[in-house]
């Protein structure tokens, strides 16, 4: 595992941009060679949405050939609600860039039939061969995605009930009121995300520190699901210094000292 560190959010987002530029570049994507990339939603994403966007700006990347997976919706809400995540990412990051909208890809809340969609969203990242890069948050519980602590760490894409933790954290882009926060979801499972050519979780904040200190110094453990990502061959935690306070000072000297080169 890799562990990326910097100084704050801003320095991790523009980081985390210029990674994702730098991999897509290296890939020379094409129509008969796209480039695979799973998004997440949420806040931590944001700082990196704005610098991936000013950069296709600059023409330092393009997204023509870039296919894109959403990790999750919500149950009950479909594309036009402004609470899904299919609204929030072409909200803050897609209408932005020279994305095809034939090449993105999320998972419908308004079905009535959770397996054969969740199958069918399998089946199209298999139609692609696979992700390239998926980018993912972490809660202050571990989970990733939606897969909340004790999930099952050879879990597929499927429809999962959120813990009360999530839905206070996510009681944030709905007026602050819990209530109104669909308690289920669609998901990614961890064996979707762990299927990936690369994994980039991004952790920032103090609140997250129990999550990384589990994730890089901990077991692999269903009750920390982030832990996984031990077992990834290429595999990213990129967090600022705020997120490794419950680390051991040796372990982030290590990680800052190994890690000299930009990619």
């Amino acid at each position: 595992m890799r562990v990326v560190i910097k100084k704050d959010y801003e320095e991790l987002s523009r980081w985390a941009a210029d990674y994702v530029v730098y991999r897509i570049n290296k890939h020379h994507p094409s129509p008969k060679r796209l480039f695979v990339l799973g998004l997440p939603s949420g806040s931590t994403p944001l700082g990196m949405f704005k610098h991936l966007a000013q950069y296709y700006k600059e023409g330092k990347v393009s997204f023509e050939n870039v296919v894109f997976f959403g990790m999750g919706e919500y149950i009950g809400i479909g594309a036009g609600d402004e609470h899904g995540f299919q609204y929030y990412l072409w909200d803050k990051f897609l209408k932005y860039i020279n994305i095809k909208k034939e090449h993105v890809y999320f998972l419908d809340g308004l079905t009535k039939d959770y397996a054969k969609e969740c199958a069918a969203y399998e089946a199209n990242i298999k139609k692609y061969g696979g992700v390239n890069l998926f980018i993912g948050g972490v809660g202050v519980d571990g989970h990733i995605a939606f897969n909340e602590p004790y999930s099952s760490l050879c879990s597929r894409t499927r429809a999962k009930m959120l813990t009360p933790s999530t839905l206070k954290a996510n009681s944030r882009f709905f007026d602050n009121d819990i209530s109104k926060v669909p308690p289920l979801v669609l998901t990614i499972g961890i064996s979707t995300m762990m299927d990936a050519e690369e994994v980039m979780i991004m952790a920032t904040g103090a609140e997250k520190a129990n999550a990384l200190k589990n994730a890089i110094e901990g077991g692999i453990t269903h009750a920390w699901p982030i832990s996984i990502l031990q077992q990834h061959p290429h595999a990213i935690i990129a967090c600022d210094d705020a997120a490794t306070v419950k680390l051991e000072s040796e372990t982030v000297a290590y990680f800052k000292e190994i890690d000299k080169n930009k990619f």
